[in-house]
């Protein structure tokens, strides 16, 4: 099923045919590189189920996303309910990770900001939150061009102390000041 578009990006379900490029994408140091690990084969696929699980339980998750000029599985942006024990958890988080030939492109910025006007128009979310490692600077400035704020920094419970990925920041948008 396709959820929406943009003018270059398609949203729809999953298939078991992106599976393979999910895989090697997580396995990319320079993708993950804000992530505490790359992923194994056996964790893609765990988190393949996540995200199906979420679309069955939720109504919405991380969308699988290509490209219209060639139908390149690029990777995800969308949804995810982050319940990790925290003063601002349980809510909906935005996030995204594409494949490195995907970058410097917009297409993050593009995505999200399609994302967030599905969530608030379509879906009836009133706020949205999306968090990284504070050293992430390309995803807090996609924060930023999307029209989020910056409300608040903090220490992943996830993550062990003294690992530099720990140190995290929070922004948030609310379908009032959604763009």
């Amino acid at each position: 099923m396709i959820y929406f578009e943009t003018k270059r990006l398609v949203f729809r379900d999953w298939d078991i045919k992106d599976l393979n490029e999910f895989r090697k994408m997580n396995k990319d140091t320079k993708v993950m590189e804000y992530f505490t690990k790359t992923l194994t084969d056996l964790e893609t696929d765990r988190f393949y189920n996540i995200i199906q699980d979420e679309f069955k339980n939720y109504g919405y998750g991380l969308y699988a996303v290509e490209t219209k000029h060639n139908n390149d599985f690029i990777g995800f942006i969308g949804f995810h309910w982050a319940n990790f024990k925290s003063q601002f958890t349980p809510c909906i988080e935005i996030g995204w990770r594409l494949k490195q030939e995907a970058w410097g492109y917009g297409y993050a910025t593009e995505g999200a900001k399609a994302c967030l006007n599905y969530g608030f128009d379509t879906l009836g979310f009133n706020k949205v939150y999306s968090f990284t490692s504070k050293i992430n600077i390309p995803s807090e400035n996609v924060m930023k061009k999307v029209g989020m704020v910056k409300v608040l920094e903090f220490e992943h419970p996830n993550i062990i102390e003294n690992d530099p990925l720990r140190k995290h920041i929070l922004y948030t948008i609310d379908s009032i000041n959604a763009m």
